[in-house]
This record gives structure tokens, C-alpha cells and sequence, in this order.
């Protein structure tokens, strides 16, 4: 077998997660990971396609991943079997910080000269930070590094310096290089994610569970497919703003993909799967006309996946109609963020739509054949109180009244962070907060700590840290009650998320005066320890709510067999 010419390891968002006890609280109960965050970028995907139509051998690890399948995988003996010629790690979101930096000293204990990349948004704010630390060799900054990432692993085969390749932060005799950040594409279309390489990468690794997106796939199919990098919006605490990807990308403008490579995509994926395919980012960010575009493409295609839409604003009525013409299985996600249109203004400085024109865009949907909305409100905003985010629950209650089965709710607390980048994290005071953490290390250290509720790294004037996570907990309880009137959920998944509520309450109690020095004997620890694993997760809802309808087979075994018998011919072609 080749070697491999670059291998990307997708790291835990803490290394050590399986030996702490850490309650992370409901920090990711509304994404399809889990608390170790272990879905990887899909950045991975396209720098693999980008990579190996130049001939490279590239292999993805997903070691998070492999750690929570496997309590007893050895990282270090996994690794040591390996011999690339160089490593990628990302540090796209914040919440890698702490496993992000140790699997790089770890990959050097075991390769000392195998030279370690960074890239990510995360890597990009702190690169010069980044950079210092013993085990990272260069930082690629940006949003879009495939072809620096090429270039640069071009130069370390020839022994070449770097000091041509475009976005790169190194070191040379111990002094950081800052090379000018010029690769700013202007469209997605230079790059396609090619979902088939996975199914070859597979192969030609023997190894699944490597590759697997996150914890639970196989219950969940969900794939994504990226419209845009960027964003026209402002949200105040998002790292994928327009401030923010101004900041970090030197892109004033969002960078979008094209109705036909974006439709590509999506056979491609719906070739070998039946699963759902998730579209990032509102398709009307681009205009009318290019969003028309799309749902034309997909009317010709006939795609029979679910797909789900989000919309940032309320669109007009017709453009609903368009997407029932053109697609047969179909959903809707909306993030108003808050009930309240002024803290919903307050959040966005773009966003005006309003809850009457969300309702009408709701019951628009409703009576076509729209087969879910998800609607997602979040705690920590500017302006917020604790009474702001019950009255966000009883405005729930409003839409599950107006509502059929088809509408949920949903509340999460901002977390654990607010992004670095963002106006919120680099105007904190203007917008009402207060950040615990500023340099790549602080964050670190935060991701370390006992309770959520000290991993945060922000509150507001308006509520403490303490008054966010209970009023989380409170909010939590509240909608599952709802949730249960309004028959959304099954009566024992309602009582076991009052329960999973109901003890993560308890232990954050426990904890608490634990760090006021009341002292716990071993024993009592230990078993705490095995609580805080236990209640983590599913506190603010089940996070089964989330999963999409199933079919009995998520897989087309044709299609998956096509791109089996195309590898095996390469490996035939390459041999003869």
C-alpha cells in the first residue's frame, strides 16, 4: 500500500475525555455529535477530492470518533502503526481547542519529524498564537485551503521552502513567517466534496469507523452540502458572520456554490444514500434568481431524499410553492433565535422579519407537503433575561397551538462559546457581555473545567453564567412539558427527558459545592464521575427529536457497489 501522503485526524474536543469527568451540559444537544463534538469539517471532504485528483494518497481518521466507539482504542498504538509524510489537524471550532493541541503532541512523540498542519476558522484567529506552540509545524489560514495546502505539501516533498505558499503562518530557526492570506476564491465550484471517496477510502483502509461523520450515523444518515461559505448576515455571536469572514478570509462578499455543482452534490450523495441531505445556508442569500435556479435543477433531478432548507429570512409565499413543485420530500428549519423581535434585531442587524411573517411562512408550509419545520430559539443573546426566555416558551406554545405535529421546538444555551471573530467576541462590551476567555491557551483551559457552566466562556449583564444554566434548565423543562401536552413526544421519552433534566440538575448542585470545598468522600466521587458520563446528554431535549424519518435500508447497496467495482478497477488499471 502507498504511504499515505497526508492524514487528517479529526481530534476530540477534550483528549482525555474518557478519564474526566466533566458535566458539558446541553452545549450540543441541538447538533447530531455529541459533547466531544466528534463530527468533522466538511473541509475534510473536499481537501481529500481536491488532493487525490492530484495524485496525493490521503486517509481520515476520525479520531473522536474511534475513541467514543471504542473506550479501550489506543490512540498512541493506532497512530504509531502509521507513517505519513504529513498530518492534518483541525481546529475549525473553538470547542477542539484542548484535543486539537494534545493529538499534535502526540503525533509528534510518536513521528518527531512528520511535520504537523493546522487549518481551520478557529486556527486562523489564533495562528500566531497557534504557531508557538512545539508540535505545530504550520497554521493555513482561511476558509477555503485547498490549494495551499496542496502547494505546501508540493514544497515539503521537494524540500523546498514555504515562503510561496499562499495563507500560511511558519516557522523558520525558530522565527514565525506570516505569508500574505491571496487564495480567496470566489466561488465553491473549484472544489467538489465527491461523498464516493469515503466509500473507496474504506476500502483501501479496511477501516469504517474511521470515517464515520459522527456518534450515531447509522441511526441518523444525515449529510450536509455547503451552498455558501460565509454569510451575508450579522449575528452577533456567529464566527461564520460577515464580520467575522471578513476578518478571517479578507471575503467581503459570501462565496457560494453553483446551482449545478451544488445539485451534482447532491446526486452524488443520493446515489449511495437515502438519508436526508441538510442544505447550509439559506439558498435566497444569493438572490432570487440563482435560488430559482436551483429548485429548477433539483425538479429535473428527482432527487427522492429528504431535503431540509433554512431559511434566515421568511421568503415570499411562492417561493414555498416552487420548492413543493420541484422537490418531493421536503423540510424547513428556522432560527428566530428569540421570540422577541427586538432581541432578534439585536442579534442579527440584518434579520427583520417578524413572528407574524414566520407564522404565515409556517402555515404556508404546512398546507403544502412540507414534512417537518424545526424552529430553534437559543439562551444567551444580547438584551435576554431569564423572563425573556420563559415568555420565548410560552410563544411555543403559541406556534404548537397553530401548529400540527409537524412543528417542533427547541431551545439550546449558546455554547460553549461565543466565536472568536465575532462582533460579540471582539466588541464585547458594546453588545452586553462579558468573556472569560480571550488567547487560544484560556480556551483550553475552560474546556477542562468540572461543569458547563465553567466551561462557558461568556455571560451577560443580563444574566451570570449561573442564571444562563438555569435558566436553561428551567426553559428545558418547561418545553418537554409542551412538548407532551401537545402530544410531540411519546409519553416515556418525555418522562426520561424530565428525569435526565431532573439529575443533571442535581449533580450541577453537587458539583457546586464540591468547588466551594465541601468535601466528597472517593467513593461518592466515583460514582459522580459515573453520573456526569450518564446525563451529559439529551437534558434540554432527546436528542432522538432530531432524527429524521427512517427508511428500512438508509443505503442504495447499487450504488454503493458501483463505486466498489470503479475502485477495483483503478487498482487493476494501476497494476497492469
Amino acid at each position: 500500500m502507498a504511504q499515505i501522503d497526508l492524514l487528517l485526524l479529526h481530534p476530540p474536543s477534550v483528549y482525555d475525555f474518557r478519564e474526566r469527568a466533566i458535566l458539558y451540559g446541553p452545549i450540543s444537544d441541538l447538533i447530531p455529535s455529541s459533547p466531544v463534538f466528534e463530527m468533522y469539517p466538511l473541509g475534510f471532504l473536499t481537501m481529500t477530492s481536491y488532493l487525490e485528483e492530484r495524485g496525493l494518497n490521503v486517509r481520515i481518521v476520525n479520531l473522536a470518533q474511534r475513541m467514543i466507539k471504542d473506550r479501550k482504542f489506543d490512540v498512541p498504538a493506532f497512530l504509531a502503526k502509521l507513517n505519513p509524510k504529513a498530518v492534518g489537524i483541525d481546529l475549525h471550532w473553538l470547542p477542539h481547542a484542548h484535543g486539537a493541541i494534545e493529538v499534535a503532541k502526540l503525533v509528534k512523540q510518536i513521528h518527531p519529524t512528520t511535520p504537523v498542519i493546522f487549518g481551520g476558522l478557529s486556527s486562523t484567529y489564533f495562528h500566531e498564537e497557534l504557531i508557538r506552540y512545539p508540535a505545530v509545524n504550520y497554521v493555513l489560514r482561511g476558509s477555503s485551503t485547498e490549494l495551499p495546502l496542496y502547494e505546501l505539501l508540493m514544497s515539503l516533498a521537494a524540500g523546498q521552502s514555504p515562503a510561496q505558499v499562499p495563507n500560511l503562518t511558519w516557522k523558520a530557526d525558530g522565527e514565525v513567517r506570516v505569508n500574505p492570506l491571496t487564495f480567496i476564491p470566489e466561488t465553491l465550484d473549484f472544489v467538489d466534496l465527491m461523498p464516493e471517496r469515503l466509500v473507496k477510502m474504506v476500502l483501501r483502509h479496511r477501516d469504517l469507523q474511521s470515517v464515520l461523520p459522527f456518534s450515531g450515523w447509522w441511526q441518523n444518515p444525515i449529510t450536509a452540502v455547503f451552498t455558501v461559505k460565509g454569510c451575508a448576515h450579522e449575528c452577533v455571536t456567529c464566527g461564520s458572520s460577515s464580520q467575522a469572514c471578513e476578518l478571517l478570509s479578507k471575503r467581503k462578499q459570501p462565496q457560494f456554490r453553483s446551482p449545478q455543482s451544488l445539485v451534482k452534490n447532491m446526486l452524488d450523495i443520493s446515489r449511495f444514500s437515502k438519508g436526508p441531505i441538510f442544505l447550509v445556508g439559506d439558498l435566497r442569500q444569493a438572490g432570487d434568481k440563482h435560488a430559482y435556479e436551483i429548485l429548477a435543477l433539483l425538479r429535473e433531478a428527482g432527487i427522492q431524499n429528504e431535503i431540509v432548507f433554512e431559511l434566515f429570512n421568511m421568503p415570499p409565499l411562492e417561493f414555498l410553492t416552487a420548492i413543493d413543485e420541484s422537490v418531493e420530500n421536503w423540510s424547513l428549519e428556522l432560527s428566530p433565535e428569540s421570540h422577541d423581535e427586538e432581541i432578534r434585531r439585536r442579534q442579527d442587524g440584518t434579520t427583520s422579519f417578524t413572528n407574524a411573517e414566520m407564522e404565515t411562512v409556517i402555515q404556508a408550509a404546512q398546507s403544502l407537503g412540507c414534512h417537518r419545520i424545526d424552529v430553534f430559539f437559543m439562551i444567551g443573546l444580547p438584551q435576554q433575561t431569564q423572563k425573556s426566555v420563559e415568555e420565548t416558551i410560552h410563544y411555543c406554545e403559541h406556534l404548537m397551538q397553530g401548529s400540527d405535529k409537524r412543528l417542533s421546538c427547541f431551545i439550546s444555551p449558546m455554547g460553549p462559546f461565543i466565536d472568536p471573530a465575532s462582533r460579540g467576541f471582539e466588541e464585547p462590551e458594546r453588545f452586553g457581555y462579558r468573556l472569560f476567555a480571550h488567547t487560544l491557551e484560556e480556551h483550553r483551559q475552560l474546556l477542562v473545567q468540572p461543569s458547563w457552566q465553567q466551561i462557558l466562556n461568556y455571560e451577560t449583564i443580563w444574566m451570570s453564567r449561573a442564571e444562563l444554566v438555569s435558566a436553561t434548565y428551567d426553559a428545558a423543562e418547561a418545553l418537554n412539558d409542551l412538548k407532551l401536552k401537545y402530544d410531540r413526544i411519546s409519553r416515556p421519552r418525555g418522562e426520561e427527558v424530565a428525569h435526565r433534566i431532573k439529575q443533571a440538575r442535581d449533580i450541577r448542585d453537587r458539583l457546586d459545592a464540591f468547588d466551594r470545598g465541601d468535601k466528597m468522600d472517593p467513593a461518592a466521587f466515583q460514582a459522580l464521575q459515573g453520573e456526569i458520563n450518564a446525563f451529559s446528554v439529551s437534558t434540554v431535549c432527546d436528542k432522538k427529536e432530531l432524527f429524521w424519518r427512517r427508511h428500512p435500508v438508509n443505503y442504495r447497496p447499487i450504488g454503493i457497489m458501483r463505486i466498489m467495482l470503479a475502485y477495483l478497477r483503478d487498482l487493476v488499471g494501476r497494476d497492469s
